[in-house]
């Protein structure tokens, strides 16, 4: 799977063009990237900023320091810290009721696994807002690289994603499905299922620069080839329940995070089990 194999120990979330998910990830998890990044992640930062580029776009970036790369509910950095930097560009929107704008940016991370200890992924797609901005979309790709890793273990992969959102006012509605034709490590036909409630905590109210939310997510994850991918099964369950806070520009989060595979199917690793994540994130 993503993470050490039983050729080795373990691997590698966090944000991009758009902002994160309790990563998720994120991102995918989780992680991840929320699915507007390579994984659900751990939080949802506040819009990012960005400054001036070419063609009337913004850049952006963001760093993220987490307690834990959590990919899809499985660690994939044998439950150690994980450094995260990205970068990226953003065209301005063009249409007036469906205002659509396309992303390119490159997502970077620790990552422990045989043969490599760095995640690069270059991500591309449109993004999309309607009804007053309620509705949301995300049209995406991802391409996963390990630097380093021989080519004899097939690590590097590429994955699609759609992500659709609602912002219902009491709280906002995801949910993500992603594709892979050929996922880590030659496992197959891979696709990941995920949604995610986010209830802002209005009544909380410090100043105007503190704000907090709940969160909570739920995935699918089914791999092909599953041995390869090493699991003992073809789909397994994860889900994450958390806490976050914008504070001054920063974004920091707390979360639960599970699934539903034991060590026996989790390369016999504590990889999968049951743990807590904090994130510390800044976008600029």
């Amino acid at each position: 799977m993503k993470r050490n194999s039983l050729r080795g120990v373990l691997g590698c979330v966090a944000c991009m063009v758009a902002a994160a998910a309790v990563h998720a990830q994120t991102p995918a998890p989780q992680s991840i990237p929320t699915p507007d990044q390579p994984a659900p992640t751990l939080t949802t930062p506040a819009e990012k900023e960005g400054w001036n580029g070419p063609f009337g776009g913004t850049f952006n970036a963001s760093f993220t320091f987490a307690t834990d790369y959590s990919f899809r509910g499985i660690s994939q950095t044998a439950r150690q810290i994980a450094f995260q930097p990205s970068f990226g560009y953003e065209t301005p929107s063009f249409g007036q009721d469906l205002a659509v704008s396309a992303y390119v940016g490159v997502w970077g991370s620790n990552f422990s696994s045989p043969g490599s200890t760095t995640e690069v992924d270059l991500l591309a797609g449109f993004k999309g807002k309607a009804l007053n901005e309620r509705l949301t979309f995300d049209l995406g790709f991802v391409r996963y690289n390990y630097l380093g890793a021989p080519a004899d273990l097939y690590y590097d992969f590429n994955e699609f994603s759609l992500v659709a959102g609602y912002d219902f006012g009491l709280f906002q509605a995801k949910a993500a499905v992603y594709y892979s034709p050929n996922f880590y490590a030659n496992s197959g036909d891979a696709w990941y299922k995920w949604g995610q409630i986010t209830i802002p905590l209005r009544f909380v109210q410090i100043n105007e620069n503190v704000s907090f939310r709940l969160f909570g997510s739920l995935g699918n994850q089914y791999v092909g080839r599953f041995p390869s991918y090493e699991i003992g099964v073809d789909n397994y369950w994860d889900w994450q329940i958390g806490l976050a806070a914008n504070v001054y520009g920063f974004d920091l989060a707390v979360a639960y995070v599970d699934t539903n595979l034991g060590v026996a199917n989790c390369a016999n690793t504590r990889n999968c089990e049951a743990r807590v994540v904090f994130t510390f994130s800044k976008a600029f």
